[in-house]
């Protein structure tokens, strides 16, 4: 027995070394990485979020690897924009979520629900790939460095809030819609036929009144689209969807929100240049209000449209100064 037992010791070893050495040489699962960048208030991130990705991490465990980055402000905005430019992509048709795997974009949630699983399976097959290295990508993965304090929490670890229904807000958006289109044929109409009505004194002064509204409602989403806030959206539709959409911005430059304070400022100055004693200009104040509230009417439509056939999203506050404009337009077409 004393004999026998160095050689089960040695036929010990030799075993485990045998299991170690088969260890090393399987190779390691293959994993996918991937980089998604969203926004708060955003329900197409916080959909893709909560509904597409869960079975995803299921289905792959850790051979998926999703950093999830929160973009913060214009700064972070535009560094995105940068990436996207990178890729070819306008940034008229940059938004949130916006998910790079395998230095390949996708962008939107629908995109990233019908594409993105295929993309998993292919990179995986071919041994898995690493987060992209693009220079353009640097600044916004250097963003998961923030401090603990600053990191942005999933929608999806969220506490539960009961929330009140919310309507989409669709059927509003189409009726003012049409009416923004009845009241530009109506005044076309009028202008053409050079049939007015006298002027109403009481008329006359709804015209800076109404103006003052929309230009606190314009002053108010200009603050939300310079300095990234969450709107109030009420219980219509959802407006921070509506801001975080490239079309909150005119050529990605000029705020919407701004360029309705413009707009506002305008036709109060016009309305007032119209009532002092120069003549030769005052004169001329019914057609430049005219045009003021022709090309905000016709603004108004257009992004009515875009709210309901291309963003699809409501914003409460936006459909407020279409029909302000709108009803700018009959007023003034009195003025004439």
């Amino acid at each position: 027995m004393k004999k026998k037992l160095p050689l089960l010791l040695i036929a010990l070893l030799l075993a485990l070394s045998n299991i170690h050495t088969a260890q090393a040489q399987t190779p390691a699962a293959p994993v996918v990485r991937a980089v998604m960048f969203w926004m708060a208030g955003c329900k197409h991130c916080e959909e893709t979020i909560s509904i597409t990705l869960p079975p995803l991490h299921e289905k792959y465990g850790p051979q998926f690897d999703l950093t999830l980055i929160q973009i913060y402000d214009l700064q972070e905005i535009d560094a995105l924009y940068a990436l996207a430019a990178s890729y070819g992509i306008e940034q008229k048709y940059v938004g949130v979520p916006f998910l790079v795997i395998a230095d390949q974009p996708l962008v939107g949630s629908q995109q990233i629900r019908l594409q993105l699983p295929d993309l998993i399976d292919e990179n995986l097959a071919s041994g898995g790939v690493e987060l992209s290295d693009r220079p353009e990508i640097l600044p916004l993965l250097a963003l998961t460095a923030r401090p603990a304090s600053s990191q942005p929490v999933s929608p999806s670890e969220k506490p539960v809030e009961p929330q009140s229904p919310r309507s989409n807000g669709f059927t509003l958006a189409a009726i003012v819609l049409a009416g923004t289109i009845l009241a530009l044929l109506y005044a076309l109409l009028k202008l053409i036929r050079g049939r007015f009505t006298a002027r109403s004194r009481l008329a006359s002064w709804f015209i800076p009144f109404l103006s003052l509204v929309g230009l606190a409602i314009a002053l108010y989403l200009a603050y939300i689209e310079m300095t990234l806030s969450q709107a109030f959206c009420g219980p219509i539709g959802d407006c921070n969807i509506v801001q975080a959409s490239p079309y909150a911005s005119l050529f990605g430059i000029l705020p919407i929100g701004l360029l309705g304070v413009f707009g506002y400022f305008a036709i109060l100055a016009a309305w007032w240049l119209g009532r002092q004693p120069w003549k030769l200009l005052a004169r001329q104040m019914p057609l430049a209000l005219f045009g003021l509230a022709l090309f905000g009417t016709l603004f108004s439509a257009y992004l009515t449209y875009l709210e309901l056939f291309v963003i699809d999203a409501v914003c409460l506050w936006c459909l407020g100064s279409a029909v302000i404009q709108t009803s700018l337009l009959l007023l003034i077409t009195r003025e004439l």
